[in-house]
């Protein structure tokens, strides 16, 4: 099926039908369009009854403004368009939309926080794909309609009435809204009515992807031991297994409550607990102690314990990787970055949001004591195990991601470990605006998007 990239203007109307839709007059007979019968107009789940006028000067896609307004068409954008000659359907598109967690209304600059400007560079990289997207929170879905009250951006940001997407990117950043009942239904509404795709359907469980992963003999080398916190058994053998062992809560992220337990030579155990200002300290004098000392928090938290690595760092401050993983135009997984983190001066972990720091691979590698070799391969070897991470858990679990953030690390020797997998790696604001330049991960998105709805 022939695509094409159209410019769509809009007419007021008297000079045609409303319903009418005029084309360049050598498109038509190149994709034998009849104009003596209707036609059928889709774009996401819109659908209407047209007619089209062939003009010969016409370059691109003519359509009145009632009829594009009813699409959700704003100002003049340039669109993919297909036409199936069998059902004698023309199809604009990609449509795609955006699940996100809140919006502000009464913030026009920045209606969507911390993400805004991610929201403003998928803008711009659709304009300039030949797409169209909008964004909506669980707020905006109204059970049984056909329709989105949704965010499009037209010189300024503005809400109207959109049809259900061809592609639905799921951005929603806590578990407790992804899990709404109003959201479940939509998500496998839209599927079976519609044919839209949904991906990044839903968060990961860290017990779930270690107990996965493990099992397929190809990717176990890349896992610490991992269990989940059953009880005092448990942490006992594990604790007498390995010096140091974390505890990492199974649903959560930014660092936020992880335990790292260490066993001390005169026979005690410290532990240290991320928080906001720092590492927080405590000593148990026996193991039975330490569960006494941590079972309140296991009332409210499943953990999972996980064997403790002697990574390799910086001022012994250690150091871990993120690579962001995504699926590209063919649908193939690619690596699209990969990042050093380098811990905060007084935290044991990594995150950004407690205090670390950015590196690339090479800076970061080159300051730590490792031999040559190791430093040469550890670019290769790191973006290696992200993509057969990626591979594993879209073969092994049971739903459709687009992306993931695959944190990783290497020990002292140059063994590369995966720490955690993120279905939702984060879109917030860190680089300044540039309408002429889209970054790849924003570009790369679009391309899986276009491939998604066979636009």
């Amino acid at each position: 099926m022939s695509k094409k990239m159209l410019p769509v203007q809009m007419f007021t109307p008297g000079a045609f039908r409303e319903n009418a839709i005029v084309l360049g007059e050598k498109l038509v007979k190149q994709w034998k369009i009849p104009t003596d019968r209707p036609l059928q107009l889709a774009f996401g789940s819109f659908r209407q009854e047209i007619t089209v006028i062939a003009a010969a000067k016409t370059r691109g896609l003519r359509i009145s403004e009632p009829l594009a307004h009813r699409m959700g068409l704003f100002s003049r954008p340039v669109l993919r368009a297909t036409y199936n000659s069998s059902s004698r359907t023309l199809r604009l598109g990609p449509l795609i939309s955006v699940l996100i967690s809140r919006d502000n209304p009464d913030q026009p600059d920045k209606p969507f926080g911390s993400i805004s400007m991610f929201c403003r560079e998928l803008v711009n990289a659709c304009r300039k794909q030949g797409a169209y997207v909008y964004f909506f929170t669980p707020d905006h879905i109204q059970e049984g309609s056909n329709s989105i009250h949704g965010w499009v951006y037209d010189d300024g940001w503005r809400q109207t009435a959109m049809p259900i997407a061809d592609v639905i990117n799921n951005r929603l950043t806590t578990r407790k809204m992804e899990n709404k009942p109003s959201v479940q239904y939509f998500m496998k509404e839209v599927k079976s009515r519609y044919g839209a795709h949904v991906f990044n359907e839903r968060f990961l469980d860290k017990n779930e992807v270690f107990d996965t992963l493990k099992a397929d003999s190809s990717l176990a080398k890349f896992m610490p031991e991992s269990h989940l916190l059953s009880g005092l058994t448990i942490l006992k053998k594990m604790c007498s297994q390995y010096p140091v062992v974390f505890l990492k809560p199974i649903r959560g992220s930014l660092g936020k409550g992880i335990i790292r337990i260490a066993r001390q030579p005169d026979g005690t155990y410290q532990t240290l607990a991320t928080s906001t200002g720092g590492a927080r300290r405590q000593v148990y004098p026996s193991i039975t102690k330490l569960f006494a000392g941590i079972s309140g928090k296991m009332k409210t938290t499943r953990f999972q314990i996980q064997q403790g690595l002697t990574l390799i760092d910086h001022g012994k401050r250690p150091i871990d990787f993120r690579a962001l993983v995504q699926k590209n135009g063919m649908g193939n997984w690619n690596v699209t970055s990969i990042v050093a983190r380098i811990a905060g001066g007084n935290h044991f972990v990594s995150n950004l949001a407690r205090g670390g720091t950015l590196s690339t691979v090479k800076d970061a590698v080159s300051k730590c004591m490792l031999p040559s070799e190791v430093k040469n391969t550890a670019y290769v070897k790191l973006h290696r195990a992200s993509l057969d991470i990626a591979r594993g858990i879209d073969n092994l679990i049971p739903a459709h991601f687009g992306e993931l953030g695959i944190d990783l690390a290497m020990d002292s020797s140059g063994k590369i470990w995966m720490l955690e997998v993120n279905s939702k790696p984060s879109k917030n604001d860190n680089t300044p605006l540039n309408e002429q330049k889209i970054r790849p991960s924003v570009k790369r998105l679009l391309e899986y998007c276009c491939y998604l709805s066979g636009f």
